[in-house]
Order: C-alpha cells, then structure tokens, then sequence
C-alpha cells in the first residue's frame, strides 16, 4: 500500500462517506482510497462541480464531505467552488496531488492559491506523518468549520504506507461546543425580559437549534426572522416572518425595523442578512450570539455579543425569562397569516404572449411541485424568486451557495443536496447565464437517475448586469445574447425538456412531475426582462 491509498482510507474511516471529484493521475490512488474505505465517490464533469456538489452535500447532511482532484489545473478549476465553502464556513476536504518541482507543468502554489480564498492548508509530509496529517485536517475540517486543502506532493504518495497501522481507524466525534458564560447569559435574558418588540434573526450556525430557539421565542414574544442560508428553519411556525436582507417581504421588513431588539443567533449580521443596515433602525438594541468571539461586531456594532452555542445559550436564557406577549398580539399573528409572504403581495404581471412573468413562474411551480422538495438556487438576477415564492419543509430542503456570489454553482449545488436527502423532490433553479455556465454537469444528473426538475429563468442575459447599467444610458451588448434552445440541448443530454412562455405551459410541467419523474426535466422558462426587487440596493453596494 502506499501513502495516497492510506490517506483515501484513512478519511473514510474518520468519518467522510461521500466524496466528489474529477480523477487524474495525481489523485487516482487517493481517490481509489476513499472507495476502498467505504466512501461512495461522485464522479463530476468538473472540478468546480464537484467542489460546489461537495459543499451542498456537507451543508444539507451536517457531514464533513471530501472532494478529490488533480493537482495544479485540477485544483485551479475548483477554486471558485473552494472560495464559496470557505467563504460559508463549510466542513469540506479539498484533497489534491502536488507537484513540488517549480518545472512542472503541474506545479503552482497551492498552499498560497488555497489560503487566497480563504481555505486553510495542511500538507502530508511524509508516510510517518500521514495519518497525523489527515486526522489534523478532519478534526480542523469539522470542529473549526473550516475548508481544508490537503495537500499530497507526488513523491510522498509514491512512499511504501504500513497497512497495519490502518488498524483501528475509528470515527472522530464532533466536540461539544461551549456553553455561553453565566454572566452573559443573564444579561441577555435580562434584554429580553425588558423588550418590547424583539425579534431573533437565525443564521446558519441556528440550523440545529430550531427547537430551543422557538422555546425561548415564545417565552418573550419574539417574531423568529432567517437568513437566507437558514430558509425554512421555521416552516410552520406561526410567528415565523421569513428571510431576514434584500429578499425580505414589505411586512418582514417593517417588522424587523419597528424591532427595539435584535438578537443575531448564529448570524454573520453582514450586509446581506441586515440589507446593508437599513433592517437596522438606530433606536434598535443589538445582540449577536456566536461560537467564536472573533464574530462579534465583525459586520454591525453590537450591544451584546455571548460566545456560545446557539442551542445551549437559548436553553439556559429560556430558563431565566418570564413569559411575556412582547411582538406577538392576535392582529399581527392574522397579518402575518395574510402578508408575510411575497405571493401574497399583488404585482402587475408583466408576462406576454412570448415570456413568462417570473413571479408568475415560480407561485406556479411552488403549487406543482411536492411539498417534500429539496431546492437549489443559483446566482443572477432571478435568484429572488425562486428563494422567496418556493416554500421548503425545513432548514435542509434550501441550499444557497451564495457567499462568493458566483453564478454558476446551482446545478452542482442542487446536486448534492440531492444526494444528501434522496428521499426528497429535487429542484434546481438557475438563470441562463449560469446554467450554460455549468451545463456539463447535466450528464452528472442524467448518469445519477436524479428525478430532478432543473428549471431555467431564460431572459437570455446576465440579467443583473442588463438591469442596473443600461438605466443609466450604458451599452449592454456585452451582456445579451441571442435566446438559445436550452430544451434542445438538454435532450441531447439525456434529459427530457420543455419549453415554457406561459402559466397554460406549465399544465404539462405539473402532469409530467404528479407522474413522477424518472429521468431529469428541464425546463426552458422564458421570462419577461425586468430588475428584481432586490438588485438596486445590491448593486449599488456591490
């Protein structure tokens, strides 16, 4: 056995059972690792599909996922995909060859390409080391939520490994996290118990606390606010107000800014999930609870900041808080009933006899496709309207790679949280920008019999571009182009398609997915041309 084969191993045994990749020479033992130590392994069509399919997977399963790719251009494919799980805080193992000779085609640095993105990087340094090597990288991978480069130059790999020494291999448990301080917690029980009208914003370090953070919701009367990257964590909830940021709905907005309290659970509190401040009113109290002290204030002043777990923090203030009504009252539980949505706000359809309004679009689809659904979104223009008119069951049913904001990355994003939940409805929402983009990865869904609805917002533009530069006089013949058939092309992928300008289109579409799919449907939706609600503030900020 040699080093590269132990390290696949070795991963496997503590704890990765899914890895994505594109195989070369420089990852082809390693890989076959993997497979011999019981992970199943996704084969990709791109590197930077494997890495975002990788990066969906771990952020809807809670695993550490592992991505294997060649060194030098493999790993310079995935960077983007890296970038975006780093920039998310995903538990991720890039696993790459290296080529250490500075003559090498192969040969970049890695370490500096993976730390630019803000990756870490850890390099097996010898067949004594290895095992060391790769249990550092999986216990940083999952108690510091980090991505990790793991880095194998090709000489080390070639090194004869002991097998032997395999023996014993065992699952690393994840570490308890710490518990707030006494002090901290009461002086936030303390906010709560005085607030009037207090409102918990839960961003993705929230994703397990649901429970705990409706308990104590209940308790002061708080409304319970998402980020994006937490959508559906309060389904069902009849005091949940939705997406906190530029997607949230006109009454979302009023009520996180007629707020007096604000408590962040597990939120970056950054720009997007706040709406560049402007969710923020000055007279607001602040409160940002976090795992890491390094968090606190980092994007937004705060007034109190506790280091500590979500869940945990919540139980022990849940404990010290006297039930009051706070927020809540019989007429803003009715409003919130009627309004809080986006389809329950009326809009002048600006559909034609060629295009589809896209909120037209999605309210459609969000009635045809089954309720236990698992949703992907890419980047672009349109990405409002599937994240805001398509409900989900739960945290785990919406996945939203957009910390790099990369188009591109939603076809590989629906992927794998497809594969992360298969007892699920996949759908794949992209703009046609992003989806040609990723096209290759239509033979991944097709070669993995993923019954997955991939539908299109065609305005055949890199729309976000179209609708905030040519306003102001600017030429945007770089950014249009001639309308493509996109259903053609997915045929000859092996896919079925359909091509749709109306809401009457969409009968077949719902015929098609009441049957049950049993190959991909690709729809190629031709929507009417205009700038979302959100994209003004977003640009402008940009």
């Amino acid at each position: 056995m040699n080093v590269a084969q132990a390290v696949g191993i070795a991963l496997a045994r503590f704890g990765v059972r899914k890895a994505f990749g594109v195989v070369g020479s420089g990852n082809f033992h390693v890989t076959n690792g993997l497979i011999q130590g019981g992970a199943e392994f996704v084969a990709a069509r791109h590197e930077g599909g494997a890495t975002t399919m990788a990066d969906a997977y771990a952020r809807c399963s809670g695993e550490v996922a592992a991505v294997s790719v060649h060194q030098g251009c493999g790993l310079g494919n995935a960077t983007t995909g890296i970038g975006e799980a780093a920039k998310s805080r995903t538990p991720l193992i890039i696993v790459t060859g290296e080529a250490t000779d500075p003559l090498s085609n192969f040969h970049i640095d890695q370490d500096a390409l993976a730390r630019s993105v803000g990756a870490s990087s850890i390099l097996v340094r010898s067949a004594k080391t290895a095992l060391a090597d790769v249990r550092r990288a999986f216990t940083q991978a999952r108690r510091d939520r980090r991505t990790v480069l793991l880095r194998l130059p090709l000489d080390v790999q070639a090194e004869p490994f002991e097998e032997s020494l395999l023996d014993g291999l065992a699952a690393i448990e994840p570490l308890v996290q710490p518990r707030a301080a006494e002090a901290e917690v009461k002086a936030l029980a303390s906010v709560l118990q005085r607030a009037e009208r207090p409102v918990f914003l839960c961003g993705r370090g929230s994703r397990a606390a649901r429970q705990e953070l409706v308990a104590l919701a209940d308790r002061c009367g708080a409304l319970l606010a998402e980020g994006a990257v937490a959508k559906g964590l309060f389904t069902g909830e009849p005091w949940a107000i939705g997406v906190s940021g530029g997607f949230s709905s006109p009454l979302t907005t009023e009520l996180i800014q007629g707020a007096d309290v604000v408590v962040g659970w597990g939120s970056a509190l950054n720009d997007w999930t706040t709406a560049h401040g402007r969710l923020l009113s000055p007279e607001t109290s602040l409160v940002q609870v976090d795992l890491e002290s390094a968090a606190l204030g980092r994007n937004r002043p705060v007034d109190l900041g506790v280091v500590g777990d979500v869940g945990g923090t919540a139980l022990a203030v849940a404990e010290l808080v006297e039930v009051h009504n706070g927020y809540r009252s019989d007429e803003l539980k009715s409003r919130i009933a009627r309004e809080i949505r986006w389809r329950d706000n009326e809009y002048d359809d600006a559909g034609s006899a060629e295009v589809i309004d896209p909120r037209t679009l999605s309210v459609a689809l969000d009635e045809l496709i089954p309720a236990n659904r698992v949703v992907g979104v890419d980047s672009g223009n349109f990405m409002g309207y599937p994240t805001m008119y398509l409900d989900v069951p739960d945290e785990n049913g919406f996945c939203f790679t957009q910390a790099f904001q990369s188009i591109g990355l939603g076809l590989a994003t629906a992927i794998g949280a497809a594969l992360a939940h298969p007892d699920r409805f996949p759908v794949a929402a992209c703009g046609d920008g992003g989806f040609l983009m990723s096209i290759a990865e239509l033979e991944t869904v097709v070669r993995l019999k993923l019954p997955m609805l991939i539908v299109v917002y065609n305005d055949h533009a890199y729309g976000a571009e179209v609708y905030f530069f040519e306003p102001g006089g600017h030429p945007a013949d770089t950014v249009t182009f001639p309308d493509t058939d996109l259903a053609a092309i997915a045929r000859g992928y092996g896919c079925d398609a359909l091509t749709v300008r109306a809401k009457e289109d969409l009968d077949e579409v719902a015929t098609r997915v009441a049957a049950g799919l049993d190959r991909p449907l690709v729809v190629d939706a031709k929507i009417a041309g205009f700038s979302a609600w959100w994209l003004q503030a977003a640009m402008t900020h940009h």
